[in-house]
Parts: C-alpha cells; structure tokens; sequence
C-alpha cells in the first residue's frame, strides 16, 4: 500500500521531541520533508534526524508560560512559520494518591494539562495569522478515560486535555484545527512493563500487541496531513482495541 505522506515546506514543532516517542513523531515529519523544531529541558546532543535531515533543538521547560511562548517564538522565527504543533511532553510517575504530595500533583498537572495549554495558545496566534492556518494536535492516554491504579493527578490531567482540545477546537476553527490521541500503552526504550517486556500485556490488546511509537507518529501524520483538512476536535484512539474485558480473559485461562 502506498504510504507516502509529503509535508514539504511546513513548519512542526515537537514538544518533548528528544527521546521516545516524540523522538519518533518528529523523525517521521522529517521523512515526510518537513522541517521540524523539537523541545525539552536538556540538550539532546543528537537531536533526531532522518534522510539527512535534522531537526532543531531548543531548550524549554513548557510548564513556565513564558517559556512556552518565548518557544514558539523562536520555532516560528527559525522555520519562517509553524504549520503543526505536536504536544507531545508529558508523562507521571506512578503515585500513591493517598500519600502523594500537593507538589507532585501540581507537575504532574502542570505538565500534562496546563503545559500543552501554554505551547497551544501562541501556536495559534501565529496559525490563525497565515493564509493556510495550522493543526495542533495533543497527545493524551487510555489513563485520561480508564483510570490505572497509582495515576490518579495523571489521569485526571490527562482528562482535562481531552476536554481542552475539543474546547479549543470550538473557539479556533476552521483556521486552526485541533485533535486528541488517545495513547495506549507504548513500547519505547525505557523498561516499564516488566520482566517480560511486556508480553502479558500484549495478549490483552486485541490487536496483538502493544503500540510501537511509529503508530502513534503515523496517527500525528494523517491529524496534521490534508486527509484530516475537516477533521477537528477529534479524539483518535491508537490503543490496539483498548483491553480485552476481564471476563473473558479469566474464561480463556
């Protein structure tokens, strides 16, 4: 099946673009021809890269305001515009809400829900201005609508961004559309699901298997792409199917 996407001449901005999936999210815009800009606290030393083509890095830390607009900014200066915004930064620890302190809700929240809100408003600003507007598109969670033990500041973040973006879409179409990807589980890099590396999970997923990041850089691809041009405050799941019911997996073992 042909599967070429061209984003040539356009503009993307990639928060939490350094490592992971949006390392992935933002190379996949680089092989689709788009120049991209991505973000994180740290200097990755590699930004990513892909057909010869590298992305530019910018420290930022989106949960300050200032930060986030001081970024977008500079994204659009450097690239001449800003076409997509990709709000991927995020994440949580897992924490006991009985015991966790009122300063790691308040990160927590400020990175998955205020954050995207702070990038998300100057990214408009400049959006709406040009002749072609713009696509913003949030990356959320299964945890936002099924809440997992040990999540409780992230899901509800992760909830509050769900309602943002169709609130958002609301007030800035048609220049500007605005999505939701509901994540399920990832497989990257870093070692969270276990011992088996995740294969109990896989055998809950109807599909078969957990995510890769690719799946979820593809969903930002078509969101962003002219196939999407009158898709808005849409929320996308790439989870696979969500999770075989309880049920039926005690029935079947």
């Amino acid at each position: 099946m042909n599967t070429v996407v061209d984003f040539g001449g356009r503009a993307v901005l990639v928060t939490g673009g350094t490592k992971g999936i949006g390392a992935v999210i933002a190379r996949s815009f680089l092989e689709a021809g788009a120049d991209v800009v991505v973000c994180g606290r740290h200097d990755p030393g590699s930004p990513p890269e892909a057909n010869g083509r590298t992305a530019r890095f910018l420290a930022a830390d989106v949960r300050d305001a200032g930060a986030a607009a001081a970024l977008v900014s500079r994204a659009a200066e450097l690239m001449g515009r800003l076409d997509v915004l990709v709000n991927n930064a995020g994440g949580s620890p897992d924490a006991d809400a009985a015991t966790v302190s009122p300063r790691f809700v308040e990160r927590v929240v400020q990175l998955n829900l205020l954050a995207p809100f702070y990038v998300a408003q100057p990214a408009n600003a400049v959006m709406r201005a040009q002749p072609d507007g713009g696509s913003i598109i949030n990356i959320g969670s299964v945890s936002g609508t099924d809440p997992q033990p040990g999540t409780a500041a992230y899901t509800a973040a992760k909830a509050g961004l769900l309602a943002l973006t169709r609130a958002l879409a609301l007030e800035w179409s048609p220049q500007v559309r605005v999505n939701h990807i509901t994540a399920g589980p990832v497989r990257t890099e870093a070692d969270l699901y276990g011992e088996d590396g995740g294969a109990a999970i896989d055998g809950l997923v109807p599909m078969g298997r957990m995510a890769g990041p690719r799946d979820v850089a593809n969903a930002c691809l078509f969101l962003a792409g002219d196939l999407a041009s009158y898709v808005t405050g849409a929320d996308l799941a790439v989870h696979g199917g969500g999770e075989v019911p309880a049920r039926y997996v005690v029935t079947r073992n």
